[in-house]
C-alpha cells in the first residue's frame, strides 16, 4: 500500500469511528450544557440501544426479527433497519428521560457530589441489566449489510484503499443526526430555551421558560443520540457486550472535554480527532497504543487549552 492510500485509509476509517463517537459525546455535552452534569450512565444507555437493535432484528418473524436477511428484498432490509434505528432512539431517549427524573431531578438542588454518584450508581444499574438481558459474553450481531467495497466493487478502481458499505452508513446516518441536533438548538425556540437555560437558569425560569422541560428534552435527545448510536454500532461491528458502554462511553467522553464540554460542535471535532487518532494508532502502530495515544492527545491538548478546543472556562451552554 502506496504512503498516499495508507493517509485515504485511515482518514476514511477516522471518518466513519469519529461519527459514531460523536454521537455519542453529544449526550455527554447536552446534559454537561445545561445541569453542569457529567452523566456516567450515558455510555450503558448507549450498550441498551445496542441489545435492543439486537432484540428487535432477533425476535422472529412475528415482530423484526430476521432470520435470513439476504432473502429480503433491499427496500424491505433498508425499512427494517431504519425502524430499528427509529425504535432504538425512541426507547433510549425515553429511558434517558426515566433516569433524569427518578435518579436527577430531585438531587438538582443537592451538593454536586451527590448527582454524580447518582448517576455511577445508574450506570452500574444498566450494565446489569445488559448482563442478564444478553449473559456475560459478547454476542453476535445480524450481518445485515452487505461489506461492498465501494472503491474496487462499485468504482472499479485498482487501489488498497477499503470502504464498505458499513463504514458509509455510518456516516450518512451520524452526520445528519449531528447537524440536524445544531439546527435544532440554534433554529428553533426550544433549542433558544436549552441555550438560555444553560447561561442561566433562574434567568431563564424569569423569563418563562419551564426549566424541567427544557432539561427533560435535553435528556431526550441525547439518549435518543445514544440509541441510533448503539444500533449503528451493533451494524457495523457485528457484536454487542454488556460492559461495551465503559470504553466507548469513554472514548465519547474524552472526545467532549477535548472540544470543550457543553459545545456541541467541540463534542463532534473531538469525535473526529479521536476516530482519526485512534484509526491511525491501530494502522500505523499497534492497536494497544490505541488508548495511550488517545489519552495523550487529551493530556496535551488540555495542558495548552485547559477548558477544550472549542470551550469556554465557564459553561455558557451548548453553542
Amino acid at each position: 500500500m502506496q504512503w498516499y492510500e495508507q493517509v485515504a485509509q485511515i482518514l476514511l476509517i477516522g471518518l466513519a469511528n469519529g461519527s459514531l463517537i460523536a454521537l455519542i459525546a453529544l449526550g455527554y455535552t447536552l446534559v454537561y450544557g445545561i445541569i453542569e452534569l457529567i452523566n456516567f450512565a450515558h455510555g450503558d444507555v448507549f450498550m441498551i440501544g445496542t441489545m435492543l437493535a439486537l432484540s428487535l432484528l432477533t425476535a422472529g418473524p412475528g415482530l423484526v426479527g430476521i432470520s435470513q436477511p439476504g432473502l429480503l428484498p433491499p427496500v424491505l432490509l433498508a425499512a427494517v433497519l431504519v425502524l430499528t434505528i427509529v425504535a432504538c432512539m425512541a426507547a433510549c431517549g425515553t429511558l434517558n428521560v426515566v433516569i433524569e427524573r427518578v435518579a436527577y431531578r430531585p438531587l438538582r438542588r443537592a451538593p454536586r457530589l451527590a448527582p454524580l454518584i447518582s448517576a455511577i450508581g445508574v450506570s452500574f444499574i444498566l450494565v446489569n441489566v445488559g448482563l442478564h438481558w444478553k449473559g456475560a459474553s459478547p454476542v453476535d450481531f445480524p450481518n445485515l449489510l452487505p461489506s461492498v467495497d465501494i472503491p474496487r466493487d462499485v468504482l472499479h478502481l485498482d487501489t488498497a484503499v477499503r470502504f464498505t458499505t458499513k463504514d458509509l452508513l455510518i456516516i450518512v446516518v451520524s452526520l445528519p443526526l449531528v447537524y440536524g441536533l445544531r439546527l435544532f438548538i440554534f433554529r428553533t425556540r426550544l433549542g433558544r430555551a436549552m441555550r438560555a437555560t444553560a447561561q442561566d437558569r433562574d434567568t431563564a425560569a424569569l423569563m418563562g421558560i419551564d426549566i424541567n422541560a427544557t432539561i427533560m428534552l435535553t435528556f431526550l435527545l441525547g439518549g435518543a443520540l445514544a440509541g441510533a448510536a448503539g444500533a449503528l454500532y451493533g451494524l457495523y461491528n457485528n457484536t454487542a457486550w454488556f460492559f461495551q458502554g465503559f470504553r466507548n462511553g469513554l472514548y465519547a467522553f474524552t472526545a467532549a472535554v477535548m472540544g470543550g464540554i457543553g459545545n456541541v460542535t467541540g463534542a463532534f471535532l473531538g469525535g473526529m480527532i479521536i476516530g482519526l487518532a485512534a484509526a491511525a494508532s491501530d494502522f500505523l502502530f499497534d492497536p494497544r497504543w490505541t488508548q495511550a495515544v488517545v489519552f495523550g492527545m487529551l493530556i496535551l491538548i488540555l495542558i495548552f487549552r485547559p477548558s477544550g478546543l472549542l470551550g469556554e472556562a465557564s459553561a455558557e451552554g451548548a453553542r
